[in-house]
């Protein structure tokens, strides 16, 4: 088995002056396991599509793609939300107190939550999450967060992020919960769909809570 690597991957791309906000996509994986992550692997790939939307919705959005050390969460050790920290202070050390907009899926979507009280993250995406009852929330204090679940969804439930959005009301700074009716876990079905409120939300975020300066659609 090949070894899994000392430090994540991290695809970031050129910060330009004009670049306002980074959102950092952040791909499913396994509750345990501890093999590396190959780049050509299902969930990395299956984040690119909301890339590409994300740059086209606002081209001042800069756009990084993480890849794990580890395919799993590992119980204690939360080995996903160890290397989006890595990758924030990777990202705050080329451009300080740059904005960040965390989007993850499944597993991502959990990792996305727990690393969220960095000081730099303005919000959260969280895309058919994995999200246990008993996980803390009040790193979401004063960040705005949006939930979007597939309704034929048999992976995660639909039902238990409706419940995570509702209870974080008073916690985070704005919720959002947005169901896509007839969607599946791997947001193959109605793409199009997942593509566009994903990049429209993090637009809306990264303007800042006027969202005046977000472009139109």
């Amino acid at each position: 088995m090949t070894a899994a690597p000392d430090t994540p991957h991290l695809t970031l791309p050129h910060l330009h002056a004009r670049t306002r906000a980074v959102a950092v996509l952040l791909h499913g994986g396994a509750e345990d396991g501890t093999e590396p992550v190959a780049r050509w692997a299902g969930p990395p790939l299956r984040m690119l599509p909301f890339g590409w939307a994300i740059h086209r919705r606002d081209p001042a959005i800069a756009v990084a793609r993480l890849r794990y050390r580890h395919r799993g969460w590992n119980g204690a050790a939360a080995d996903p939300v160890a290397d989006v920290r890595h990758a924030l202070a990777r990202i705050d050390a080329r451009r300080p107190d740059l904005p960040v907009v965390l989007v993850g899926h499944s597993m991502g979507g959990r990792a996305a939550i727990r690393a969220a009280g960095d000081p730099n993250v303005v919000g959260v995406l969280a895309l058919a999450p994995w999200i246990p009852r008993d996980d803390p929330v009040a790193q979401l204090a004063g960040k705005d967060v949006v939930v979007i679940h597939g309704t034929d969804d048999h992976r995660t439930s639909p039902e238990s992020s409706a419940r995570f959005a509702a209870g974080i009301e008073g916690i985070a700074r704005s919720v959002e919960y947005l169901p896509v009716p007839g969607g599946d876990h791997a947001m193959l079905r109605h793409a199009t769909t997942w593509h566009r409120l994903t990049a429209d939300a993090v637009s809306r975020i990264a303007a800042g809570p006027d969202h005046e300066d977000a472009p139109p659609s």
